[in-house]
């Protein structure tokens, strides 16, 4: 009676081995590995410990208390708040609702409790902020205060998160839309007849999108009601500015590209666009490049749109329309390039 031998692979474990994961592969699993540990660093130095830093503050307070106030405050150890005068309480709320300052102080002359005004519908960690800087003028002044809201969320915004979860939806919407374009298509595209073919493409999903997500915040959960179509039109910019770069970054650099596009939108864009802690309690580097990625931007434009009759949204609609306008640019003409390089090689003798 014979009994079979167990099959041996033709040539070997290590023949085998190098077959099943070639260096491409391990280059990819490589450059995994790199995003995750960028992505956790990132969000833990965002996060792992929110301090307040020159926070805005607008004090209304007679002379020369008022001065005083300011000076005390601007004087504390950290520069955790920043300070300038307001000439009343009317003054101090338009300021803090047209977004020129986060937050004002009333004096109380006549007694010993003053007063800080904020609008937590600014983000969701304005309650936390609000009672840090309290407790700051606390100390500065000894006396209490304390905190009045002033424009709160909409009861169906809960914590005001959703501004940040619907712009997250559309920034990872259009990024990943233009990914799965690139795969089934090739990442560089072949000519510019291709690339006009998926920037249309993305622009007519963009709009579906934007709609989409506005019907979703405002009729579906009431949310954010009100502001359907502006927010729809807020939706199709974010979507297509986030898939315009990604053509391009997958345009120049084929599938490094995808990986850039996560670095810049989750793993940079995320934690730094003021969606959990607004930029006056994020470390510098985080408040510094929050309001100029796409994430950040759109989020701002959600919640001043929505909240704030639309003020302060000058810079986030500037930023959106040049990702928007630069990734259809730099698409373009680096297909047009390469075109004509690949020309110029084929009549070469």
């Amino acid at each position: 009676m014979s009994h079979a031998k167990p099959e041996v692979p033709p040539h070997g474990f290590g023949a085998e081995l190098r077959d099943a994961i070639t260096f491409r592969g391990f280059a990819l699993m490589l450059g995994a590995l790199l995003i995750q540990l960028a992505f956790v660093v990132s969000y833990l130095g965002a996060f792992h410990s929110p301090t307040p830093h020159r926070i805005s503050v607008a004090v209304v307070a007679p002379e020369p208390a008022r001065a005083q106030i300011i000076a005390k405050l601007n004087a504390l150890s950290g520069d955790p708040v920043r300070a300038t005068p307001a000439a009343d309480e009317a003054t101090a709320r338009r300021q803090i609702l047209d977004r020129t300052v986060y937050s004002a102080f009333l004096y109380n002359a006549a007694g010993a409790t003053d007063t800080l005004l904020v609008a937590s519908a600014g983000g969701p960690s304005v309650s936390q902020t609000a009672s840090q800087i309290a407790l700051t003028l606390e100390t500065a002044q000894g006396r209490k205060v304390a905190v009045t809201d002033i424009r709160p969320p909409a009861k169906g915004d809960g914590r005001g998160m959703t501004s940040f979860y619907l712009v997250l939806g559309w920034v990872i919407g259009g990024y990943l839309t233009a990914t799965i374009l690139g795969m089934a298509a090739g990442a560089r595209p072949a000519n510019r007849h291709r690339t006009f073919i998926r920037l249309g493409v993305l622009a007519l999903y963009a709009v579906v999108s934007g709609i989409a997500g506005a019907a979703i915040a405002g009729p579906v959960f009431d949310a954010l009601s009100g502001h359907f179509w502006p927010l729809a039109g807020i939706g199709a910019l974010v979507v297509f500015a986030s898939a315009a770069v990604s053509v391009a970054l997958q345009t120049l650099f084929g599938p490094l590209g995808t990986g850039l596009c996560v670095i810049l939108f989750v793993v940079l864009g995320n934690p730094s666009s003021g969606g959990v802690y607004p930029a006056a309690l994020l470390p510098r580097f985080w408040s510094a490049i929050g309001q100029a990625l796409p994430p950040g931007a759109g989020t701002t434009l959600v919640r001043n749109t929505v909240y704030f009759t639309g003020h302060a949204t000058v810079h986030a609609w500037w930023v959106l329309g040049a990702y928007a306008v630069g990734g259809t640019v730099v698409s373009l003409a680096t297909v047009l390039w390469t075109g004509r390089r690949r020309d110029r090689a084929a009549v070469t003798p």
